[in-house]
C-alpha cells in the first residue's frame, strides 16, 4: 500500500526528474540540474523543472544550441498552460508549439454516448488547438444500458455522419480502452509531443494523470492538457448540450429535446433512428427502468450521494470504471464525494463519484466481455 501513496506524494517531483533525464541533465541531489558541460541549467521548483539561461542567472554561460531550444519549448509550454487556465476560451493554437517535424499529435478521448452538438464544439476546438498537427479522436469502448448505451460501432458510425469534417480522425480501435492506451499508442507511433484536449471540468484530472506516469507507461518530451472551454449545463443551445441531457430525453421519450442536440449534418430520418437506437439500448421500452441518478447523475446528484453515503454503491473493494479516462480499478478509499482506486497494474487514480460506474463481469468493451478476468485477478489477492 505504501507504494501507492508514494505515487501521490512524489508524482510531481518524479515528473520533473524524468523530464530532466530525458534532456540529458545530471542532478546534484538537491534539486539542481547540470548539462554535459557541468553548467547549472535548471532546478526543480514546486514540482516543476525551471530552466535558467543567460540573463536569468549571473555568472553562468549560455546553454548549447540544443539545450536552449529545449528550454524555449518548455518555457513556451508553461506560458501556454498558464494562459489556458486564465483564458480557457482563447484560441490555443496561438500559444502551443507547432508541428514542424511531424512529431506532435493532438488527442481527444471521450464517451460520446450519444454524440451531440456539444461534441462538435469540442472537436472544433481540438482542431484549432492542433495547429496542423495530427488529430486523433478516440471514442471510449465501454457499453452498458445506463450511462453508455450505444455500442462503440454504432456510436462511431453516427459520429462520422454528424462530424464529417473529422471522419478520418475518428478512430475505431478495440485496444483503446483508456487514456493510458491512447498515450501508449501515440508513444509507440513515434510522437514526441502530445496535446490532450478535454472539457474544462476535466482539465486537472487529465493533467495530473497523464503527467504522473510519463516516463513509466510512455515517454513524451512534452504533454500538454488543454481545455476546450467551459460548458454551462443550464444554458440553451450548444453551450448547454450534453450527453446526459440526451440520455434523459431518450428515457423521457422527449424527441424534441433530443433532436435539438443533434447537428444539422444528420438527416431527420437518421436523427430519429439514433433516438430509437438509444432508447432500445437503454431498454426504456421494456419493464427494466432506471432512476435519473443512474443514467444522468449530474441531474440528480442528491440521490447519487445518498446512495453513496448509505453504502449502496461504491464500497471499499468494489471495482469501478472512471468514465472520463476509461481506467478500471478497485476502490481502496472513500472520500466525501470521491474515490481513490488502483488498477490491476497498481496504478492509482482518483475519481468523483459522478464520474464512475460499477464494473461487472458483464460489462462490454468493444463487444468483448473481459471483466471476469479483471475481477478474478483481485480474488487471488
Amino acid at each position: 500500500m505504501k507504494q501507492f501513496f508514494n505515487f501521490l506524494n512524489e508524482a510531481r517531483e518524479s515528473q520533473a526528474s524524468m523530464q530532466a533525464k530525458r534532456l540529458g541533465l545530471k542532478g546534484d541531489g538537491h534539486g539542481g540540474w547540470y548539462n554535459a558541460q557541468n553548467e547549472f541549467v535548471a532546478k526543480t521548483e514546486g514540482g516543476e523543472l525551471k530552466f535558467y539561461n543567460q540573463g536569468q542567472r549571473t555568472g553562468q554561460r549560455d546553454l548549447p544550441q540544443q539545450r536552449t531550444k529545449a528550454n524555449q519549448q518548455v518555457a513556451a509550454t508553461q506560458a501556454a498552460t498558464k494562459s489556458q487556465e486564465q483564458q480557457p476560451e482563447r484560441k490555443q493554437a496561438e500559444v502551443l508549439r507547432g508541428d514542424e517535424d511531424g512529431q506532435s499529435v493532438t488527442v481527444v478521448f471521450g464517451r460520446f454516448n450519444p454524440p451531440t452538438t456539444g461534441h462538435k464544439k469540442l472537436l472544433d476546438s481540438a482542431s484549432n488547438i492542433s495547429a496542423g498537427a495530427e488529430l486523433r479522436v478516440y471514442p471510449s469502448r465501454t457499453q452498458d444500458p445506463k450511462k453508455n448505451p450505444l455500442d462503440p460501432s454504432t456510436k462511431i458510425e453516427y459520429m462520422k455522419k454528424m462530424f464529417p469534417k473529422y471522419e478520418e480522425s475518428i478512430i475505431d480501435d478495440d485496444n483503446m480502452k483508456s487514456i493510458f492506451d491512447v498515450l501508449k499508442g501515440a508513444d509507440e507511433d513515434g510522437f514526441t509531443d502530445v496535446t490532450i484536449v478535454v472539457g474544462a471540468d476535466r482539465l486537472g484530472e487529465f493533467k495530473n494523470l497523464a503527467n504522473k506516469y510519463n516516463g513509466d507507461l510512455y515517454s513524451f518530451d512534452m504533454i500538454n492538457v488543454v481545455s476546450a472551454g467551459e460548458r454551462d449545463a443550464d444554458a440553451e443551445g450548444v453551450e448547454g448540450m450534453s450527453a446526459s441531457k440526451m440520455r434523459k430525453a431518450a428515457a423521457d421519450s422527449d424527441f424534441d429535446t433530443f433532436k435539438s442536440g443533434i447537428p444539422k449534418s444528420l438527416s431527420p430520418e437518421e436523427t430519429k433512428n439514433l433516438f430509437n437506437a438509444l432508447r432500445k439500448s437503454m431498454r426504456v421500452s421494456t419493464k427494466e427502468s432506471y432512476s435519473l441518478w443512474e443514467i444522468a447523475p449530474k441531474f440528480d446528484f442528491k440521490s447519487l450521494r445518498e446512495n453513496y453515503v448509505d453504502g449502496v454503491i461504491y464500497r471499499i473493494g468494489d471495482i469501478v470504471e472512471n468514465l472520463n479516462t476509461g481506467l478500471v480499478g478497485k476502490i481502496i478509499r472513500r472520500g466525501t464525494n470521491h474515490l481513490i482506486c488502483v488498477t490491476k497494474e497498481n496504478y492509482m487514480f482518483k475519481s468523483w463519484i459522478r464520474d464512475v460506474m460499477e464494473y461487472t463481469e458483464n460489462l462490454q468493451h468493444g463487444g468483448k466481455a473481459y471483466g471476469i478476468n479483471f475481477i478474478n485477478k483481485y480474488k487471488k489477492k
